[in-house]
């Protein structure tokens, strides 16, 4: 269905000339009614005007053909070019206050870049409209093709991410295609202390160190086939003993029992990468995207090492800060609403049982160390943040409650 843009084009001859776009992918064109031109606007002049006097829209467009008549020949005469549809309606916009009338010329082209640059210089040589002085400025030249090539552009972007993902396997088809195809065995036996294994862990260079057998299978539905299991929180000698020898990735579950793990393998072996499932969720319930993703984005261990020692800065609001100061070296705690309001003030000892018997709390604020317990109340009475002395090396993080030391809260 074909649309008429607001800029329709009009002569002041016996044709009318129609400026329209059938869709924003197809070009504007200025048709000469009654004739078979027809011309695309390439250009949308756009200037501006000060008059010193009250004039209406006539004598605008009387100023506009009457002192640009004649400048360059009649290959560049706006009324010839109108009425062979070079030039589309000429728009103009005025307001009138304080004697002054201000607004604005917009004059479409279908003109070279040579000749519209010369209409809008000319229109700029405007000096008088009426009897009144007047100064006109070009404020742009919009390039409608331009504007085109970027509808074409992200046309263009959403064809190719349809037909990405309707042409595309996942890697789960992927994985499943090759997966059906190959015989992959049994999981295997290694060492002494009978590990889980797949069934390339000796012959390959590179290995995956999981937390059980159950993993193991899992890795091996995705192809993944050079596995070893812990099977345990203790770190079996045949692992260690591995690690030496080959490149070794810890690929873990993303909850505490992974946490605790990864810290037992960071202190006695010599893995080079830890990779995590998504938090909450193990190893052996992800799919083949999720093991995937985790192991593109896996870390060198010595960067995990030093991003656990670097904890950076955290700004509180200064309530928080404020109280922090106070409390240190008291062994007491205080309670916050979520307007930072004080609520409660009390020994640290009896902070964990008060928690269980209160609600509404936003902030907890004590001279102590954060443990499990305290940590696990908060989960439950939904308290947003805990700031305190220090935080015990076994908490496991939480994933709804921040956690902060005082050395680390910073007044924002």
């Amino acid at each position: 269905m074909e649309m008429t843009n607001l800029m329709s084009c009009e002569t002041n001859s016996r044709h009318a000339i129609k400026l329209t776009q059938k869709s924003e992918l197809t070009p504007w064109r200025c048709t000469l009614t009654g004739t078979t031109q027809t011309y695309t606007i390439k250009y949308i002049i756009q200037a501006k005007f000060e008059i010193e006097g009250v004039v209406e829209k006539p004598d605008v467009i009387g100023a506009v053909f009457g002192q640009t008549e004649g400048l360059f020949g009649p290959e560049l005469d706006l009324r010839e070019l109108q009425k062979t549809g070079r030039i589309g309606r000429i728009e103009i916009d005025l307001h009138s206050k304080n004697d002054k009338t201000t607004g604005t010329i917009t004059i479409p082209t279908s003109l070279d870049r040579v000749s519209t640059a010369l209409i809008a210089a000319s229109i700029e040589s405007i000096n008088r409209v009426g009897p009144c002085s007047a100064k006109v400025s070009l404020e742009k030249i919009d390039d409608i093709r331009e504007a085109r090539r970027k509808v074409i552009i992200d046309r263009a972007k959403a064809i190719l991410h349809k037909w990405n993902i309707e042409s595309m396997p996942s890697v789960d088809e992927i994985y499943k295609q090759i997966s059906n195809t190959m015989k992959l065995g049994k999981v295997g036996k290694y060492g002494p202390e009978e590990l889980p294994a797949g069934p390339e862990l000796e012959s390959s260079k590179e290995i995956i160190v999981v937390e059980g057998r159950a993993d193991i299978i899992n890795l091996m539905r995705c192809g993944i086939l050079n596995t070893i299991a812990l099977e345990g929180a203790k770190v079996p000698e045949s692992i260690k003993k591995l690690a030496k020898e080959k490149e070794a990735t810890a690929l873990l579950d993303g909850d505490r029992g992974g946490d605790l793990i990864l810290k037992e393998l960071l202190q006695v072996t010599n893995v080079r990468y830890v990779g995590r499932a998504p938090r909450g969720k193990e190893i052996e319930e992800c799919n083949c995207r999720e093991v995937a993703k985790a192991l593109d984005a896996r870390v060198p261990v010595r960067e995990f090492s030093k991003s656990k020692r670097e904890q950076s800065k955290i700004e509180v609001p200064d309530k928080i800060s404020q109280a922090a100061k106070v409390l240190q070296g008291t062994l007491e705690a205080v309670l916050l609403d979520k307007k930072f309001k004080q609520t409660e003030r009390l020994p640290v000892s009896q902070l964990a049982e008060k928690l269980q018997q209160t609600s509404g709390v936003d902030t907890v604020i004590f001279d102590g160390i954060i443990t499990q317990r305290i940590v696990d109340v908060a989960g439950e009475k939904n308290i947003k943040r805990i700031v305190a002395s220090r935080i015990s090396e076994a908490v496991k993080p939480a994933l709804n409650v921040e956690l902060i030391t005082f050395k680390d809260a910073i007044p924002s």
